[in-house]
């Protein structure tokens, strides 16, 4: 496994590191097989959230005894001075720890960001924290190219969380000014929220760059953790049928698809956004149908209920066109099977 210095941070980190969302699907048992999978392939990056349930929990149970032997990393969407003193202690009682190595403000928009600097708001308690030996550095998340560039001018800010994956590149020219500005840069949505398939593929893209420190896949099983790692030793040239591959997705998904990240949710109606476009995609891309309509029949409220009230939109940080992509969805999956009847 290779290291890199997570930019002015000095700390060392491997280049595939640990996403903990998906911790959410499992329980702490297998949360602690896939610790010491990390353990035994050299991943010592570990990034969950305040957000992500029960995986902060989950990980200091099974970070019991080995701690140390990790940079650990969370973050919060707190964005005043209360709300992150909370959320700090919170984090560190979860994740049975005397401190946690980076802490990040969690995917805040332009808005927020000016909020969280000002009088009163939560940078003034990750500074307290830091001083007071809670936390030892302070980074921030972003989906928005604005507060991507912004936050590059910002003297406190010591690591950035990016898109960047084989279909989503827009942020390129930012990563590389990570470089040189010395900011650690960590790469989220490897896969692209589950529309990359080959998981070996996506990882290697990534770290091809070498202004990437750090890719953090969502991992909820060990044989993933094993696959992103042998992944991240390969240092092969892309083959042809490879490049095809990369070049197929990207025109395939173009810039409109769902990543996952479920920042639309709660639906006004019920619905599951997400999962509504992981079926409408499997039927789509691998001819599913039978798969794709049996998962959409299954779920609780389908996307015709939709209010059109447009606060999915809202939300979503990409400002994907929620309403009609559902209509789509809804469309294409009710018409499975019935050309046979």
């Amino acid at each position: 496994m290779e290291y890199r210095e997570l930019g002015k941070t000095g700390l060392k980190v491997s280049r595939v590191g640990f996403g903990g969302l998906p911790l959410q699907r499992v329980d702490a048992a297998e949360t602690k097989k896939i610790v010491k999978s990390l353990l035994d392939t050299g991943v010592n990056f570990i990034d969950t959230a305040r957000a992500y349930s029960v995986s902060e929990g989950f990980l200091g149970e099974a970070l019991e005894g080995v701690r140390e032997k990790f940079v650990l990393a969370t973050k919060s969407m707190a964005r005043t001075k209360e709300e992150m003193e909370r959320d700090i202690d919170i984090s560190l009682k979860n994740l049975r720890t005397g401190y946690i190595d980076l802490y990040q403000v969690h995917n805040p928009n332009m808005e927020q960001l000016e909020a969280v600097m000002a009088e009163g708001g939560a940078l003034e308690a990750l500074e307290e924290a830091r001083r007071a030996g809670k936390i030892g550095h302070i980074g921030v998340t972003a989906h928005s190219p604005k507060v991507f560039e912004k936050a590059l001018t910002l003297p406190w800010v010591e690591t950035i969380m990016f898109p960047y994956n084989v279909v989503e590149r827009q942020g390129e020219e930012y990563i590389r000014l990570c470089q040189e500005k010395n900011i650690g840069f960590i790469a989220m949505k490897p896969m692209a929220g589950g529309n990359v398939e080959n998981g070996s593929l996506a990882v290697r893209f990534i770290l091809q760059n070498p202004a990437v420190t750090v890719a953090i896949p969502g991992m909820a099983a060990v044989s993933e953790v094993e696959e992103n790692a042998a992944a991240a030793d390969d240092h092969a040239p892309f083959s042809e049928r490879e490049k095809e591959e990369m070049a197929a997705l990207e025109k395939e998904l173009g810039t409109q698809f769902c990543r996952r990240c479920n920042y639309c949710a709660p639906c006004t109606a019920g619905i599951a956004i997400p999962n509504v476009f992981l079926f409408a995609g499997y039927l789509r891309r691998y001819d599913l149908a039978a798969w794709s309509k049996s998962r959409y029949d299954s779920q609780a409220v389908k996307a015709d209920a939709c209010m059109d009230c447009g606060a999915c939109e809202e939300r979503c940080p990409y400002h994907l066109p929620i309403r009609e992509m559902l209509k789509q969805a809804h469309t294409a999956l009710e018409a499975v099977g019935k050309d046979e009847k």
